[in-house]
């Protein structure tokens, strides 16, 4: 028998600006309903994970010790909703099978469009020391050693309080000249930091390598089962050149479980061909899995290349991260464009996930084994089985030569038939860790 490839089938929900949610709306019934209709639409086309954006602007989407609620939420910077967000968020997630990874910005606290804007107050919590107010953002300044302790501190806060799947950093590390503006200078803090390095570009590397590590550290200590992953952008040298974030190291450093990799690019773009990006990240993953991001957003938008008005770039996309052997599945940006269908872009990827997909075991096993299910029957159409692991994933095969499919993951023993062929069950431990199979029970 041969079994399907895992996959995560993931989406980034994002709260910058209420981009994807919760778009202006400050009720707390309307988001509840807008964020219901996401996460169905999610779960009927087989999506198993979301990359909810929890900490955009130095700022939380629940009640921080560190930082204020989010603007987005009520309206006001710091002005808390009547409901636990982040604990309804979850809940619903999990409600319907689907994990939750908490998204957050590492260094931005604020953008602006020009100096003559002001930035909104600090939280009374942060040292301005630790701020860098560059023309149009606002960061926590990499150099200094109590960032890397605040940004720990926020992480355990987070890990602590809520029942998160994974923690996930995009790809804002040191900001880019080209749309941060006029930069200040971090000339001085190299010289009282930067003993030991024989470039500036060095001991830029190295402080973000020093958060990096720190986060990790942190996962481990305190949710060792929680998946830690980073989106980096497309072009790798740019991350490390231009953000200052050595991706290759960190993952061959075992700090980062899930590398995403935003290859928003068409295939064969002049500048970042999407295949080339991902030959290259395929080539500098390590030991850390590796999921690929794709730009839904550019789909049916005609100031987008020609490729993207066609929902086969889409599936020429998957063809390709399908015959990569390190690629275990696939992450669309953002929310709000599933939900928009332009071109019918939806519809492709729902195609695409036309069964349910198995997220892979990506961090560390903190959870029982789990246990080969047994005792399966069928009886009046119907397979039964006993399983004490928790989760079952039901597989059926037409023969015992060709690739299976997965017909259902369930946490009930036992689920309807109507199509003939060989059906064996697994069970899934909460760590995504799969059992051997039961032996196959055939039904006509």
């Amino acid at each position: 028998m041969l079994f399907p490839k895992k996959e995560m089938r993931a989406v980034w929900v994002t709260t910058a600006w209420g981009l994807d949610w919760p778009i202006g709306d400050y009720t707390e019934s309307g988001q509840k309903r807008k964020y219901i209709e996401y996460l169905d639409k999610f779960k009927q086309m087989n999506i198993n994970a979301i990359f909810f954006q929890v900490r955009a602007m130095g700022d939380a989407y629940y009640n921080s010790n560190y930082e204020p609620w989010s603007a987005s939420l009520t309206g006001s910077r710091g002005s808390g909703p009547n409901y636990d967000v982040l604990k309804f968020l979850i809940d619903e997630a999990h409600a319907r099978g689907i994990e939750f990874h908490a998204w957050m910005n590492p260094y931005r606290i604020a953008t602006r469009a020009g100096t003559e804007t002001a930035y909104p107050a600090l939280h009374p919590s942060i040292d301005a020391s630790w701020v860098v107010s560059h023309e149009k953002i606002q960061i926590y300044n990499p150099a200094r050693p109590e960032v890397r302790e605040r940004i720990v501190d926020i992480v355990r806060e987070l890990l602590t309080k809520y029942p998160v799947d994974g923690l996930h950093l995009d790809d804002y590390f040191y900001p880019d000249p080209t749309s941060a503006g006029t930069m200040v200078s971090d000339q001085q803090d190299y010289q009282t930091y930067g003993s030991g390095f024989g470039t500036i570009q060095a001991w830029r590397r190295d402080n973000v390598d020093k958060a990096i590590q720190g986060i990790h550290q942190a996962v481990v200590s305190t949710r060792p089962e929680v998946v830690f992953s980073i989106s980096p952008a497309a072009n790798k040298d740019y991350n490390f050149n231009t953000l200052y974030a050595d991706l290759g190291k960190w993952c061959q450093q075992g700090w980062v479980d899930l590398l995403i990799p935003q290859l928003y690019q068409e295939i064969g773009n002049s500048a970042n061909n999407f295949q080339t990006n991902l030959s290259i990240w395929a080539q500098y993953n390590y030991s850390a899995a590796l999921v690929i991001g794709h730009g839904l957003y550019r789909f049916g938008d005609a100031s987008q290349p020609a490729a993207f008005q066609s929902t086969q770039e889409l599936e020429r996309q998957f063809n390709l991260t399908k015959l990569n052997k390190k690629v275990v599945g696939s992450a669309m940006y953002s929310a709000k464009y599933i939900l928009d269908n332009k071109i019918g872009i939806t519809d492709k990827l729902s195609a695409l996930y036309a069964n349910p997909g198995v997220i892979p075991f990506m961090g560390r096993a903190v959870a029982a084994a789990p246990t080969i299910p047994g005792s399966l029957s069928i009886s009046n159409d119907r397979l039964s089985w006993t399983n004490t692991s928790g989760r079952s994933v039901v597989y059926r095969f037409a023969d015992l030569v060709s690739e299976g499919q997965v017909v259902a993951i369930t946490s009930d023993n036992s689920i309807p038939l109507n199509q003939p062929g060989f059906y064996v069950v697994t069970a899934l431990n909460p760590d995504n860790q799969e059992s051997t199979s039961s032996k196959p029970i055939a039904f006509q």
